[in-house]
C-alpha cells in the first residue's frame, strides 16, 4: 500500500479561497507601499551562509535552514573533523548556502552589492517567503511570507514617523481597528543596561526582556540570573516591569532613570520627537504606545524598534515589527549607511482578519457565469461569447465537457457561480442565449448585448 503523501511540519498548502484572501492583504500592503514611495526588489530564496550567519544572534543562527552542498558533500571533510561529530565545526564544511531567515539582511547585502546603481535614500519594499527552523505553533510557521519596507541612506527620524503612519494606513484599509503600535529604542535599553551595571550582558539582557509578554516577569528574571545578571541589577529593573501611564509620563520616568547615561538619554530624545509629532498628526485607527520592555531580539537594531499588537481579545502574537539598524550594511563593508524598516506578518494578519470576520464578501467573487456545454457546435458558439465577455472584464467560463446538465449545474452551484448560460440549437438559430440566475432559478432569453448588460 502506497504511503499517503505529506508536507514538512510547519508548512502549508493553500486552497483557492486562502490564496485569494492572502492576495487581498498583499495587494493592500503593496498599494500602500507604493503610495509612500517605496520601490520593489526581489532577492534569491537562499543566500551564501556567510551572508546570514552571525546577523541574528545565537538564537537566530540556530533557526537558519542550512542547504547541503551538492554532490558527495562528505568527501572533502577530513576524518578528524567528521569523527568529532561537532555540528558547529562540521556544518561549514558541508553547507555553504542557507535559506533566508528574513528580508532585511538580504536587503543589506543587496544595497552593498548594488550601491553604485542606487539613488540614496533608497526606499524599497519586498514581499517574499522566508524560512525559520522554529517550533511550529499557532501563527508561527517554518515557511511564511514577510512584507517589508525599508529606507537606507537617511538618519532622519521623519522616516520613523512615516513608518508609524504606514502601519496605521495599512491596518485602516484592512478595516482592522484597535491595533497598537508599540515603540521603544535600543539606545534606551543600552542605557538601562549601563545604569544597572550590566553593559557586558546587553544581548542577554535584551533577549530575556523581549520575552516578558510571553513567559512573564519571574521567568525573565530567572533567565537573566542564568545569564549572569546580578540580583542587584535585576532589582533596579523593577520600575520598568510595572511602568504605566501616558507617553509623556513614561518618558519622564525614563529621563529620571537614565539621567547618568548619555546613550540612554539620546534614545529618550528620539522617542520624544516621534511621540510629540503624533500630538499634531492624528492616526486613523491605530494607537501609538511606548513599551519600555520591548526589546526585539535581533542584534542589528540600534535605534527605534516597533512591534504591532493585534486588537484586544484576539489571541495572537505580534502582527508586525521593525526598527532602525545603523550598522547593518557596515557588516558587508558599506559604512555610515543608516537604515530603518518595518515588516507586516502576512500569516498572522490573515488569521486575525479571519477570526474577526473582516474579509469583505467581494474578495471571494470568482467566475460570474458558466456556459453549459451541449456539444461541439454549441460549445463553439458559447466560446465566442465567452471570449467577448472576458474582453469586457467579465469572469466567464465554458464547462469543458458535454456532460449531463445536472452535473454541470451542480458544478456551478458548488463553486458559487451566480449565473449559467444555456445555448442549444434553438438559441443558436435565434442568435440568443438563455441566462439562468442560479439562486432564484429565473431564466431569460437575451441577445449578446442583453447578456453583457446583465452581467456587467
Amino acid at each position: 500500500m502506497l504511503k499517503k503523501p505529506s508536507i514538512p511540519k510547519g508548512t502549508r498548502d493553500f486552497s483557492p479561497e486562502e490564496v485569494i484572501k492572502r492576495n487581498y492583504i498583499i495587494n493592500i500592503i503593496r498599494d500602500c507601499f507604493r503610495t509612500y514611495g517605496f520601490q520593489p526588489i526581489e532577492t534569491p530564496s537562499f543566500e551564501n551562509s556567510e551572508t546570514l550567519m552571525g546577523k541574528y544572534g545565537e538564537e537566530g543562527d540556530r533557526l537558519i535552514f542550512k542547504i547541503l552542498n551538492s554532490g558527495d558533500f562528505l568527501r572533502k571533510v577530513k576524518d578528524d573533523v567528521y569523527s568529532k561529530k561537532d555540528s558547529t565545526e562540521l556544518t561549514p564544511k558541508i553547507s555553504e548556502k542557507a535559506l533566508r531567515y528574513d528580508l532585511t539582511v538580504p536587503f543589506a547585502r543587496y544595497v552593498v552589492q548594488h550601491q553604485n546603481e542606487i539613488e540614496f535614500p533608497f526606499k524599497r519594499y519586498q514581499i517574499q517567503p522566508v524560512w525559520r527552523a522554529d517550533r511550529p505553533q499557532k501563527g508561527r510557521f517554518r515557511e511564511f511570507y514577510q512584507c517589508d519596507a525599508d529606507v537606507v541612506g537617511s538618519t532622519s527620524l521623519w522616516q520613523e514617523v512615516e513608518f508609524v503612519q504606514l502601519y496605521d494606513t495599512v491596518f485602516s484599509k484592512l478595516n482592522l481597528g484597535g491595533v497598537t503600535i508599540k515603540m521603544n529604542n535600543r539606545k534606551i535599553l543600552s542605557g538601562i543596561a549601563e545604569v544597572i551595571g550590566a553593559e557586558d550582558k546587553l544581548i542577554d539582557f535584551t533577549v530575556a526582556l523581549d520575552k516578558l509578554d510571553k513567559i512573564g516577569k519571574e521567568k525573565v528574571e530567572e533567565e537573566m540570573k542564568e545569564k549572569g545578571i546580578s540580583n542587584a541589577a535585576i532589582q533596579k529593573l523593577q520600575p520598568l516591569f510595572t511602568i504605566a501611564g501616558t507617553a509623556s509620563e513614561k518618558l519622564a520616568l525614563l529621563k529620571e532613570l537614565l539621567s547618568s547615561s548619555e546613550i540612554g538619554m539620546k534614545g529618550v530624545e528620539e522617542l520624544e520627537f516621534i511621540t510629540n509629532t503624533f500630538t499634531e498628526i492624528e492616526l486613523q485607527t491605530a494607537t501609538l504606545e511606548i513599551d519600555v520592555t520591548l526589546a526585539r531580539g535581533l542584534n542589528y537594531y540600534t535605534g527605534a524598534i516597533f512591534e504591532v499588537a493585534a486588537p484586544e481579545g484576539v489571541d495572537m502574537g505580534s502582527i508586525g515589527g521593525g526598527g532602525r539598524y545603523d550598522d547593518l550594511t557596515g557588516i558587508f563593508g558599506l559604512k555610515n549607511m543608516s537604515g530603518v524598516g518595518i515588516s507586516f506578518g502576512l500569516d498572522r494578519i490573515y488569521l486575525v482578519l479571519e477570526q474577526l470576520e473582516l474579509f469583505p464578501q467581494t474578495v471571494m467573487a470568482g467566475t460570474k457565469v458558466l456556459f453549459i456545454n451541449f456539444g461541439e457546435e454549441e460549445a463553439r458558439y458559447a466560446m465566442k461569447a465567452v471570449t467577448k465577455l472576458r474582453a469586457e472584464g467579465i469572469r466567464a467560463e465554458l464547462y469543458p465537457d458535454a456532460a449531463k446538465m445536472g452535473k454541470q449545474m451542480k458544478y456551478a452551484d458548488k463553486r458559487d457561480i451566480p449565473f449559467t448560460v444555456l445555448a442549444g440549437g434553438d438559441e443558436m438559430k435565434a442568435e440568443k442565449f438563455t441566462l439562468k440566475h442560479m439562486k432564484s432559478g429565473e431564466q431569460q432569453l437575451v441577445s449578446f448585448v442583453g447578456l453583457r448588460a446583465k452581467l456587467l
